[in-house]
C-alpha cells in the first residue's frame, strides 16, 4: 500500500511539471490540422453531467500534453485544431477517478472524432480483499462558485439547508439559526437556479437537507446574475434521476425535543418525457433558558430590568413540488414545474422580571409570557423552454415564474402580578406578496473556447400589508384596538435588466468580462396619510473573472463584481410597528441603497492525495445600512435602519482534504477575517474593528464498506456590529450512518 501511494505521488508530480514544461513549448501547435475531438462527461452513478472537468490530450509517442480544456456546465467539451497523429485522452476530476482513453487517430481522412458519453466514478481505495468507497470532498471549488455535495455530509441529513451551508468555509450560522456570508446576512437564495417568493432565512430553515442534491455559493457572480444581495448567491439544487425509467426516493429523519421530518420524490423518465413528483414535512424545536439584563436611559433617569425565564424557538414546514420536461426532438425541451408549500416559525418565552432605576431602589417584580411567530402559506409555478442549435454549447433558454406568498406575523404578550395580568400588546401584521419574473438567456461560442452570453430579464412584485396594533386594557380585560398604530400600506416594484459577458483564453490564461445594467422603480403608498415614497433609478454592474492554468490539477483564479443591496420595503415604512411589549420598530424612507465592490483570488490544486485550495478576498460596502437601537420610552427600545457609514473585510478561506489512513479522511476547513465598520451614528463618528474566524474540524471514518461514522468540531469566533459585540460559540456533531440491501436503505443517527 506504501509503494502504491509513492507511485501515485511520483505520478502526480511528474503530471504537475509535464503540464508545465509543455507550457515552454510555443512551437508544439505549428502547422496543426484541423481535427476535432468531442464528448461529454457524466457521473456514472447519477447519469448526471460533471461541469468544470478538466480534458487533457496528450500524444502518444512521448506523453506530452498537446491541449486541454474543460466541460461545461452540461457536461460537453470539444477540442479543435488537433494536427494528424496518435493521442490518448485523460478526464480528471476531484473526487474521481482518471479516465484515459487510449488510441485516438487523427488523420486527414478521419479528422472528427466523438467519444460519446464518458462515466467516470467516485475514488475507491481498495483494502486487500475489502473494496471501501472513497469519499469525495463534500465542497468542490470551480472557477466562480463553490459547490456543495449534501449526499457527502450524513450529520445534516436530519436537517435542513442551513445545516448543510454551516459546513462550508464561507458560511456562518448562529445559535438562533440566522446564515451569514462571509459575515453579511443579505444574500439571494435561488431554488434551481429561480428566485424563491420566500424571504432568504426562511427558505433555507425551510428546505430539507435530505431532498437536496447540492448547494452552489457563487461569492462573485458575474454580470448574468441578479446583482441583488452584498454578499452572493446561494442556488439549491433539487434531487432529480437522471436515469430512464420509474425511480423514487424515500428518507425519514427523527430527533429528541420534538425534531423530526421525512420526504420522497418520484420520477418517470422516458426518452420522450420526464416528470416527478415530491412532498417533504420537518419539525423541529428546540427548548431553552434565557436571561437578559437589559438598561436604558431616558431623560436622565437611567432604569434597570433584568429577567430569567424559560423559551422555546420551533419551525414546522412542509412542501408539495413537481414538474414535467417534454423533450422535442434533440434539440428542443419544453418544462413546466410548480411547489406549493407553508411554514411557521414560531417563538414562546415566559419570564420573571426585577424592574427598578437609579432614582428609586425600590424594586418591582412581575411574570410575563409573549408568543410570536411568522409564516404563511406560498406557491410558485415556473415554465421553460430550452432550445440547442447544436452540441457545442450555442443556445437559447426562456425562462418565466409567477409566485405567492402570504407573509403573516403576529405576537402577543402579556404582564402579571400575582396572576393578574395588567399590561400586554398583540400585533397582527398580514397580507399577500405576488412577484412575477422572466427571463432570457442567449450563449453563442466561438470555437473552443471563446464564448458570447447576453440576456434580459424583467421582475416586477406588488404586495399589501396591514399592520394592527392591540393595547390590552384591565378594566375591560381584552386587547383593545391602537388605530393611531396601525397602517395599511401597498408596495409595487419593478426591475428591468439586460446583460452581456464575453470570455476568452488565451494560452492557459482565461478572462471573462461583462457588463449589467439594471432600472428600478419603487413605490410605496401609505394608505392612513396618503404619503408616497418613490425609487427611480438606473444602476450599473461590471463584472470581471480570470483564470490562469498552471495544469490540469492546479489554476489560479481572481474576479471583481460590483453588487447592491437594496432596502427592504419594511426599512422605508415611516411609521411604528410593535414587535413585542418592549420593542417597536420604525422605517426609514430616506435609507439609500448599499454598493458592494468585491474582489477575490483563489488557488486550488491536488498534490498527491491533499486536495488544497485556498481564497483571498476584499469586500467594500459603501451607505452601510444596519439596525440601530435606540430608546423610544421608559423600559422600551426603539428598532430603525440608517446608512451609518461604510464596512470593510479582508480575509481568506481555505480547505485541506486528506486521507492520513486508508479508512479514515480529515477535511478542514476555515475562514479569517478582518473586519472594520466606520461612519456617523447619533451625529459622532464611530469606528469599530474585530478579527473573526471560523473553523470547521471533520472526520469521516470508514468503518466497514457499509458503516460511516463522522465526526465534526465547529467554532465561530466573537464579531462586531456599529453598535456591539456578538460573542462566540461552538459545536460538535457526531453521526452514524448504516446501508443495507446494496444501499437501497441508509440509516443515519
Amino acid at each position: 500500500m506504501k509503494n502504491r501511494i509513492i507511485i501515485i505521488t511520483l505520478i502526480l508530480f511528474f503530471l504537475i511539471n509535464n503540464d508545465f514544461f509543455a507550457q515552454q513549448r510555443p512551437d508544439m501547435r505549428q502547422g496543426m490540422g484541423g481535427g476535432e475531438i468531442k464528448g461529454e462527461v457524466h457521473d456514472a452513478n447519477a447519469d448526471a453531467p460533471i461541469e468544470y472537468a478538466n480534458i487533457v490530450l496528450y500524444s502518444s509517442a512521448d506523453s506530452v500534453q498537446f491541449t486541454g480544456t474543460i466541460t461545461d456546465k452540461n457536461g460537453y467539451f470539444t477540442l479543435t485544431a488537433i494536427r494528424p497523429g496518435s493521442y490518448y485522452v485523460d478526464i480528471l476530476f476531484m473526487g474521481y477517478e482518471r479516465k484515459r482513453i487510449n488510441d485516438l487517430i487523427i488523420t486527414p481522412q478521419n479528422r472528427q472524432i466523438n467519444l460519446g458519453e464518458i462515466m467516470i466514478t467516485a475514488s475507491a481505495i481498495n483494502l486487500q480483499n475489502v473494496v471501501v468507497e472513497g469519499v469525495r470532498s463534500p465542497v468542490t471549488y470551480q472557477i466562480d462558485k463553490k459547490v456543495v455535495d449534501v449526499s457527502q455530509m450524513p450529520t445534516v441529513m436530519s436537517g435542513n439547508a442551513a445545516d448543510v451551508l454551516e459546513n462550508i468555509p464561507s458560511i456562518t450560522v448562529d445559535i438562533e439559526g440566522n446564515v451569514s456570508l462571509r459575515g453579511s446576512g443579505s444574500f439571494t437564495v435561488l431554488l434551481d437556479g429561480r428566485p424563491s417568493v420566500i424571504d432568504a432565512q426562511d427558505i433555507l430553515q425551510q428546505i430539507p437537507a435530505s431532498s437536496i442534491d447540492k448547494i452552489e455559493v457563487i461569492t462573485n457572480p458575474s454580470a448574468k446574475y441578479d446583482p441583488e444581495g452584498t454578499a452572493g448567491i446561494i442556488n439549491l439544487i433539487m434531487k432529480k434521476n437522471q436515469n430512464v425509467g420509474i425511480s423514487g426516493v424515500v428518507n425519514a429523519n427523527a430527533g429528541l425535543n420534538d425534531k423530526y421530518g421525512g420526504d420522497f420524490i418520484f420520477e418517470h423518465k422516458t426518452p420522450l418525457m420526464k416528470y416527478n413528483f415530491g412532498l417533504d414535512y420537518n419539525r423541529r424545536f428546540s427548548p431553552g433558558d434565557s436571561r437578559e439584563e437589559r438598561k436604558l436611559t431616558f431623560q436622565n433617569v437611567t432604569s434597570f430590568q433584568n429577567s430569567t425565564g424559560n423559551m422555546e424557538r420551533g419551525r414546522i414546514s412542509y412542501g408539495l413540488r413537481g414538474g414535467i420536461d417534454f423533450y422535442i426532438g434533440d434539440n428542443d425541451v419544453i418544462g413546466f414545474s410548480g411547489r406549493f408549500g407553508d411554514h411557521k416559525m414560531q417563538n414562546s418565552r415566559t419570564a420573571n422580571y426585577t424592574v427598578w432605576n437609579d432614582t428609586n431602589s425600590n424594586k418591582t417584580y412581575f411574570n410575563s409570557f409573549s408568543d410570536g411567530g411568522h409564516g404563511g402559506s406560498n406557491y410558485s409555478i415556473n415554465s421553460n423552454y430550452l432550445h440547442k442549435f447544436n452540441s457545442g454549447g450555442h443556445e437559447l433558454n426562456v425562462n418565466l415564474s409567477f409566485g405567492n406568498h402570504n407573509g403573516d406575523e403576529n405576537s402577543l404578550s402579556g404582564d402579571y402580578t400575582n396572576d393578574v395580568q395588567f399590561g400586554g400588546k398583540k400585533t397582527i401584521t398580514s397580507g399577500p406578496e405576488n412577484e412575477l419574473e422572466g427571463k432570457i438567456d442567449y450563449t453563442l461560442p466561438f470555437g473552443e473556447n471563446r464564448k458570447f452570453e447576453a440576456g434580459v430579464q424583467g421582475q416586477s412584485e406588488y404586495s399589501e400589508e396591514d399592520n394592527q396594533l392591540f393595547d390590552y386594557d384591565a378594566a375591560a380585560n381584552d386587547y383593545l384596538f391602537q388605530p393611531n398604530f396601525s397602517y395599511k400600506t401597498k408596495n409595487k416594484n419593478s426591475e428591468f435588466a439586460v446583460y452581456s459577458i464575453y470570455g476568452d483564453q488565451w494560452g492557459n490564461l482565461g478572462f471573462q468580462g461583462g457588463l449589467r445594467s439594471e432600472y428600478t422603480f419603487r413605490d410605496i403608498t401609505l394608505e392612513q396619510q396618503n404619503q408616497q415614497f418613490k425609487i427611480d433609478r438606473w444602476d450599473f454592474f461590471p463584472s470581471a473573472h480570470f483564470s490562469y492554468k498552471f495544469s490540469a490539477l492546479t489554476q489560479l483564479m481572481a474576479s471583481y463584481t460590483r453588487r447592491i443591496e437594496r432596502p427592504r420595503s419594511w426599512h422605508l415604512e415611516p411609521f411604528l410597528t410593535w414587535m413585542d411589549a418592549n420593542n417597536v420598530r420604525r422605517g426609514n424612507p430616506g435609507l439609500l441603497p448599499e454598493f458592494i465592490d468585491a474582489y477575490e483570488t483563489g488557488f486550488q490544486t491536488f498534490i498527491g492525495k491533499v486536495n488544497l485550495s485556498n481564497e483571498f478576498y476584499y469586500r467594500v460596502t459603501n451607505n452601510k445600512i444596519e439596525r440601530v437601537r435606540s430608546v423610544y420610552s421608559q423600559n422600551v427600545t426603539l428598532n430603525t435602519t440608517e446608512n451609518v457609514g461604510k464596512d470593510y473585510a479582508l480575509g481568506t478561506e481555505f480547505m485541506m482534504m486528506v486521507d492520513p489512513l486508508e479508512f479514515w479522511t480529515v477535511n478542514l476547513m476555515g475562514n479569517l477575517y478582518d473586519y472594520k465598520v466606520e461612519g456617523i451614528l447619533n451625529n459622532q463618528d464611530f469606528s469599530r474593528r474585530s478579527f473573526n474566524w471560523r473553523t470547521r474540524f471533520s472526520n469521516m471514518i470508514r468503518i466497514a464498506k457499509e458503516t460511516q461514522l463522522q465526526v465534526n468540531f465547529m467554532y465561530n469566533s466573537p464579531t462586531v456590529s456599529s453598535q456591539g459585540r456578538s460573542e462566540g460559540f461552538s459545536m460538535v456533531d457526531v453521526a452514524v450512518k448504516q446501508d443495507f440491501f446494496n444501499r437501497l436503505l441508509s440509516l443515519t443517527l
